[in-house]
């Protein structure tokens, strides 16, 4: 990667991705076992994947803040998903990286050239670390190239969960004027559902 490229990744925001199905990726995790991505991803929780090196620098320097991420919300409502691309040739290495900072989340292997992450549904690997977000339906809906900390991925994901709901409550409201033939009358009240008119209190 060039220096420019690599300068340029790491001032990118994140941004919406392609939405795609849930992706099917089974790889290794260090210790041989093989696990779908399936597994984690899609399963009711945000996942957050990061793909890292053991030679990476900033992965070096910034993989605390996944550690820190992972154990404020694991047991709530997201998880990180580590994958190295040290590839076979380098798994001891891999490993090291892990045990040096005491990653306790779940961390697979692929090879160097990252072709099979093309699966996640991003396209194709330019660097390390690179970031993947997932909704916890399994949709793809951000990634960045370059560090992240763990403040702004929960200010990502409380703004997507704020834009969600909105969304959730005008479809609610469509319906609700549908059924009702409220039309442009206004926005509904309490009242407004058992057919009296709101009036005001008494003074």
């Amino acid at each position: 990667m060039s220096k420019s490229l690599f300068r340029a990744a790491l001032v990118l925001l994140f941004w919406p991705a392609l939405a795609l199905a849930t992706p099917n990726l089974s790889l290794q995790d260090l210790n041989g076992k093989t696990h779908n991505v399936n597994e984690y991803i899609g399963q009711g929780r945000w996942v957050v994947t990061v793909i890292w090196a053991h030679d990476c620098p900033i992965c070096n320097a910034e993989i605390h803040q996944m550690l820190f991420f992972n154990d404020a919300h694991r047991d709530r409502d997201a998880i990180v998903l580590g994958i190295s691309i040290d590839g076979a040739a380098k798994i001891q290495q891999a490993r090291d990286f892990v045990e040096q900072h005491r990653l306790d989340f779940l961390n697979l292997i692929t090879e160097p050239d990252g072709i099979a992450l093309r699966a996640l549904g991003a396209g194709p690997l330019y660097g390390t670390p690179t970031y993947y977000v997932f909704e916890p339906e399994g949709e793809l809906v951000a990634q960045q190239i370059g560090p992240v900390t763990q403040e702004r991925l929960e200010e990502f994901i409380t703004r997507y969960n704020r834009k969600i709901e909105a969304r959730r409550a005008a479809k609610e409201e469509a319906a609700y004027r549908a059924a009702t033939g409220a039309g442009d009358a206004g926005p509904r009240t309490a009242n407004s559902q058992s057919g009296s008119a709101a009036r005001p209190a008494n003074r």
